[in-house]
Parts: structure tokens; C-alpha cells; sequence
């Protein structure tokens, strides 16, 4: 694209910048549908796990890595950081504030511990085996509130680099997949009854599809109960992306960036996101009934497109011979957060009054 008299590229036409977009945003609505079918043959495989699978597949096979970084490149890109975002407003539509104030203020309180021990672990984990830049915050929200969604959430807060993002997306989806496998086998070597598993599923799971899988395991009482202390979690990550943003404008102020000089450093980074406004708005909405239960269908299902293209997007920006030369600190940081949250979760059912 060529530049105008004073050095700066012109504005892309709408028209031109959807024709450059729409292959990568083809090639991720096709992997929605793949992953939805095959999570509805195997139900055990959440379709937002499937859809990372898919991207990283894409990234690495030889012939189809060629149009990944090449004409979908642009489309996979805004889907990875636009729809990302417009997921996490849907997501907010799962919540009822009504439901999680059933739980009781003890409860929240030992399910907010939970999360904020298991960030700061994390964080502090990822600082100790020196991880750079924005990654060791990157994969304490994801590993303590949502997985994906959280870490992309935390990515714009902090104003994070794309490529800081890729580790944490494939290591907090690993994870959680294997919980998938794990958990199950020590509900009974833990002497948990369904109704205690499903909160321990809650309380350490990452991903919502990924706590569905492995709690439905256990029966529908087991599930009610790991959907109501996962959504609690995932509650709290306004509040932490809202701290995330003041710090974020804290730093740019110590840079000397102030609103006198937005034209020559760029603005300063909003204190709250404008898709939190919205996750939080889609929260009120549905705490206060104006949200129908057709509604609430038609919301699962652009969920599930928004934030199964955006993870599709995010995964076929993984590299796994950079990831297996370059990643062996970030996978033990996860492991080792893995067994913390787990942890934390299990003391957090044995607090929780039966």
C-alpha cells in the first residue's frame, strides 16, 4: 500500500479491507463447523478445544501452512483479536448474578480465594522460571478464571503482543484437556460424591466446554454443580481485567504519556475495555430476566462461533517446533499451575458446607 504526502498510509476502504479478510474468516467458520461436529460425535471433545487443535493442525501441516501465512493470514489475525473480543461479550449472557448469590457469601468467598491464590501463583511461577514479557500474566488469568477466553481478555488490558498470546492458548487448552482425561479417575480414589466433584470440576477446570465435558462425566447433578462454580470464576474476570487496565495506564504515565501527548505516543489504553462494558452488561441483563430462553440459545450459538473462530485464529499462529524448542519453561510454568488450581480447588470443596 503505497503513503500520502506526509509519510502515512491511507485509510483502507471498507470494501477492500472485507476482500482482504473474508478467505481467513471463510477458512475459520468451516473449522467452527468441523469442531462442532466433531463435538457432537464425541461429546467428551469440547468444540473450542477442537477448534485450537484445528489452528495449530493448519499452522504446521507443510501445504496448508502456505495459505495460512499467506492469503488467510489477514482474516485469521482479526478473528484472533476482534471476534475474541466480541465472544467474551456473549459470554457474559451464561451468567446470572441471581444464581451465584444462591451460592452463599462464604462460597464466593473461598471460590474468590481460589482464583486469586491460583493467579498469583501462577504469575509468580511464571516470573521464577523467567518467562518474558506479558506471558507469566497471560497464563495466570487463563489458568485461574477462563483459559482461553481470559487470556485474551488480559492480552488487550495490558496491551500485549499478539505472539505473547500463543503460548498461553496452547498450553492452558492442553491442560485442560487433560483434565478431561485426569479428573475423573480421582473422584473415586478422593471419595467424592457427584455433587463434590462437580464443584472440585468448577473450581479447577479452565475452559467452560472443557468443565461440560468433564463433569457430565459424573451426572447432570454433577454438572449443575461444576457450571454454577465455573461461571462464578469466570465472574471475576472483570474485576481482575479492570485492575489489569489501571495498571496498564499507570505504566504509560510513568512513560510520560499523558492526554497532551496522545498524537505523538497514541492514546492511553482505556481503564476498562469496552467488550468487559459489554460482558458486564450481558451480566445484568441476564441477572435481570431480560434475557428469553430463545435468546439465550441464539447467544450459545454465536458464542460458540465467535470464540471457536477466534481460537481457530489464535491456533494457527502456533508454531510447535518454536513451541517444543522455545516452550519447555512456559509447559512446566502450566503444569505445575495445573496442579496448583487442582489443588485449590479440592481444599475449596472440603471447605464448601455439603
Amino acid at each position: 500500500m503505497g503513503k500520502t504526502l506526509t509519510g502515512v498510509p491511507p485509510r483502507e476502504t471498507s470494501a477492500r479491507m472485507w476482500v482482504r479478510l473474508l478467505p481467513g474468516l471463510g477458512a475459520c467458520a468451516i473449522a467452527v463447523l468441523i469442531s462442532l461436529g466433531i463435538h457432537n460425535l464425541v461429546p467428551a471433545l469440547p468444540a473450542m478445544t477442537v477448534a485450537v487443535a484445528l489452528g495449530i493442525l493448519s499452522a504446521n501441516l507443510p501445504k496448508v501452512r502456505e495459505y495460512v501465512h499467506g492469503p488467510l493470514q489477514s482474516g485469521l489475525n482479526f478473528a484472533a483479536k476482534k471476534l475474541m473480543r466480541a465472544g467474551i461479550v456473549v459470554l457474559g449472557l451464561k451468567l446470572s448474578v441471581v444464581d451465584i448469590l444462591r451460592l452463599g457469601w462464604a462460597t464466593f468467598g473461598i471460590i474468590a480465594a481460589v482464583v486469586i491464590l491460583a493467579f498469583a501463583g501462577t504469575y509468580l511461577l511464571g516470573k521464577l522460571f523467567r518467562l518474558p514479557g506479558e506471558i507469566p500474566l497471560l497464563l495466570a488469568a487463563g489458568f485461574s478464571i477462563c483459559g482461553a477466553s481470559a487470556v485474551g481478555a488480559m492480552a488487550a488490558a495490558r496491551r500485549a503482543r499478539h505472539t505473547d498470546t500463543l503460548m498461553p492458548v496452547a498450553l492452558v487448552t492442553l491442560c485442560g484437556t487433560l483434565a478431561i482425561a485426569v479428573l475423573p479417575l480421582l473422584m473415586g480414589p478422593l471419595a467424592l460424591d457427584p455433587i463434590q466433584f462437580g464443584r472440585w470440576v468448577g473450581a479447577s477446570v479452565h475452559d467452560v466446554g472443557q468443565v461440560v465435558a468433564t463433569a457430565q462425566i459424573a451426572g447432570s447433578a454433577a454438572l449443575a454443580a461444576a457450571l454454577v462454580m465455573k461461571l462464578t470464576r469466570v465472574l471475576l474476570l472483570a474485576p481482575i481485567v479492570f485492575l489489569a487496565g489501571m495498571g496498564t495506564r499507570r505504566n504509560a504515565r510513568k512513560q510520560g504519556q499523558t492526554p497532551d501527548n496522545e498524537m505523538e505516543l497514541g492514546p492511553l489504553p482505556p481503564l476498562v475495555p469496552l467488550f468487559i462494558i459489554g460482558f458486564v452488561a450481558m451480566t445484568g441483563a441476564r441477572s435481570l430476566g431480560i434475557i428469553t430462553p430463545d435468546m439465550l440459545h441464539v447467544g450459545t450459538i454465536l458464542q460458540d462461533v465467535l470464540l471457536g473462530s477466534a481460537l481457530f485464529g489464535l491456533g494457527s499462529a502456533v508454531s510447535i517446533r518454536e513451541l517444543l524448542s522455545t516452550g519447555l519453561r512456559g509447559s512446566l510454568v502450566a503444569l505445575l499451575s495445573w496442579i496448583l488450581i487442582a489443588a485449590l480447588g479440592y481444599g475449596a470443596v472440603l471447605l464448601i458446607a455439603p
